[in-house]
């Protein structure tokens, strides 16, 4: 298969399947949510970056480089809109087991915070298409590229060696999704 041939093969795979679709379904896999929070809270890892460099290795594609430049968008997205929304649930916890008012708002805020977080991901593929034959930072996988495990833990703003593992453990869980490649 020629450059041209693979390039068609994979933008048809972006298409056919959306990265909020798989966010989706590899979120509610069994530990995936539980270790996307821990990477979260601990190494200050982005939740929706995780899923959408599982979704490119789910269809046997990478995302090399430091991405500083090409996710500022998204990185500026979640920090003015995802994140706030996300504190200001967190902060509402222990008020909304006591009181039914705060409890609804903490819902409103939770809904809100996953509409972001859908945007986010929209972002992310839209980001990928436009990527995919027009730079070189996104390419196919090669049998020369680390697991995706290290690809991320090399990523990480802090890296301990539990959160390896983690990783690891997003990596066991995509085998099911691998069927693109």
């Amino acid at each position: 298969m020629d450059s041209t041939q693979l390039l068609a093969r994979l933008r048809a795979c972006l298409g056919d399947a959306p990265l909020w679709d798989f966010a989706l379904a590899f979120y509610g896999r069994e530990e995936i949510a539980a270790t996307c929070l821990q990477l979260q809270d601990e190494a200050g890892a982005d939740v929706c970056e995780l899923l959408w460099h599982c979704w490119l290795d789910s269809l046997g594609l990478v995302a090399q480089g430091s991405l500083d430049d090409e996710l500022g968008p998204l990185r500026r997205w979640q920090a003015e809109i995802t994140q706030p929304l996300r504190q200001q649930r967190r902060a509402l916890k222990k008020q909304a087991l006591t009181n039914p008012e705060i409890t609804e708002l903490r819902n409103t805020i939770k809904q809100a915070e996953l509409l972001a977080e859908r945007e986010a991901l929209r972002m992310l593929q839209r980001i990928s298409e436009e990527a995919l034959g027009s730079a070189d930072w996104i390419r196919p996988l090669t049998e020369a590229d680390a697991a995706l495990g290290q690809r991320l833990y090399a990523r990480l703003p802090e890296q301990k060696k539990h959160h390896l593992y983690a990783l690891q453990t997003l990596e066991s869980r995509l085998d099911p999704f691998r069927g693109a490649r």
